[in-house]
This record gives structure tokens, sequence and C-alpha cells, in this order.
């Protein structure tokens, strides 16, 4: 059955009615749910950054015993050496094998150097890592607290919430595909969310800019849908508060 073009406005009102009430329970919420999240994500990031760090911190540990038995090795070798400088034949055997003493030598001194490094590192890393767990506890325990407030507000509202949005997908259903657009369009677009607004001291409630007299007589007749001049609001007379209030 075709509706008239006022009770298209008195549905497209009644929407519009339970999408302010859900608006002002998810105000009560506030910033609450965007907090949580941001902090989520901050958690998580501490917690990656200190699992690469740890990881850092083995392979510094990794590399330390492999140069410690890479200097093991070297001295082994240099024993080996010396034992065999008292059995040498000629100055070319001589030289040799002190060359290889010598490298020997070298190698060690490369090795405590890279042991001395990685020990710097090792102590660098730490001290992140500490701090980086301090904060990551400190943001913990502010998640904690702005959790327990948004769960304590949801479960306060989230009933509430529930049944308006029942309400709101059964007051789409009564609204003809291109009005429900529209409405949906203006909505997204305005910042308080009210896509169907009422004329106030001659003014259209959105915007607050002044109605002309003869517009306002066409908006109080209901035989066409009318929007603001200036922000495009879908308009109704002030009948329809009076009749939301009694209802």
């Amino acid at each position: 059955m075709e509706q008239t073009v006022e009770q298209k406005l008195q549905a497209l009102w009644d929407l519009q009615t339970i999408h302010t009430k859900i608006d002002k329970i998810r105000q009560v919420r506030g910033e609450l749910p965007i907090e949580v999240a941001d902090l989520e994500d901050e958690v998580a990031g501490l917690e990656t950054r200190m699992e690469k760090i740890r990881s850092e911190l083995d392979d510094l540990e990794d590399a330390i015993v492999n140069r410690k038995n890479m200097i093991k090795e070297a001295q082994a070798a240099i024993k080996k050496y010396e034992s065999q400088l008292n059995e040498v034949k000629n100055n070319r055997e001589y030289d040799a094998i002190t060359k290889e003493i010598e490298i020997q030598g070298l190698e060690i001194q490369v090795c405590e150097k890279k042991i001395r490094e990685h020990e710097f590192e090792i102590r660098n890393k730490t001290e992140i890592y500490e701090k980086t767990q301090g904060d990551l506890e400190e943001r913990k325990k502010d998640l904690a607290v702005k959790q327990e407030e948004l769960d304590t507000i949801t479960s306060e509202t989230q009933k509430d919430e529930d049944e308006l949005l029942r309400k709101a997908e059964e007051a789409e259903s009564n609204i003809e595909e291109r009005l429900l657009i529209a409405y949906t369009r203006l909505r997204n677009n305005a910042k308080n969310g009210l896509a169907v607004v009422t004329i106030d001291r001659d003014s259209c409630s959105g915007c607050h800019n002044q109605i002309p007299p003869q517009r306002q007589l066409d908006i109080r007749q209901r035989k066409k849908i009318i929007v603001c001049e200036h922000c495009g609001r879908i308009l109704v007379d002030e009948a329809f508060v009076e009749n939301t209030l009694e209802a």
C-alpha cells in the first residue's frame, strides 16, 4: 500500500528519534572505545618490541659463546704449534709455525674485541628491554582500567542499545529504499547524526538558518518532503516532537 507523504515523514522521524537515542547511549561511552583500541595497539606493539629485543639478546649471547669457543680453539692451536717449535729442522719451518701462532693470536684478539662489543650491546639492549617492560606494565594497567570502565558502561547500556537497534531495523523496513539511502547519507554527513530535523523558532534546528514563512507553511501541510536549503536535512514541523513526547 502506497504511503502518504505524512506517513513517510513520520517513518523518517521515528527512525531519526531511535537513532538519536542510540547516539546518546554511545556518547556516554565517549572516547573510551577508541582509547581502549589505542591501548590494545600500544600493548601489542610493546610486546612485539620486547620479543624482537629478546631475540637480539639471544643472538648476541650465542655470538659470545661462539667467540669463546673460537678463542679456545685458537689457544689449543697455539699450544700445538708451540710444541712443534721444538721439533723444527730449519728456519723455514720455524717461520711458518711462528706465523701460524701469530695468526691464532690475532684471531684471539679479534674474538675478544667482538665479545666486548657484544657485551656492550647486551647492556644497552637490556636497558631498553627493561624500560620497555616497565612501559608495557604501565600500559597494561591503563588498559585494564579503561576496559573495566568500558565494560561497566557497556553492560549498563548494551541491553537498551540492542533493543533500539532492533527497533531501528524494524523502522527502516517501513521506509522506501530511495528515502532510506538519502536519510543514511545525510546522517553520515552530519556531525550530530541528524538527518531529519524540526522547525525551531522559525529556523532549521539542524543548521539554525531561518526558514521563510511560506516554506514553513509547506512543511506543516506535509504534502511533500522538504529539505533545508542550507544544510539539506529533511524538515518536519514541531508537531512531530509533540507526538513523540506523548508517545
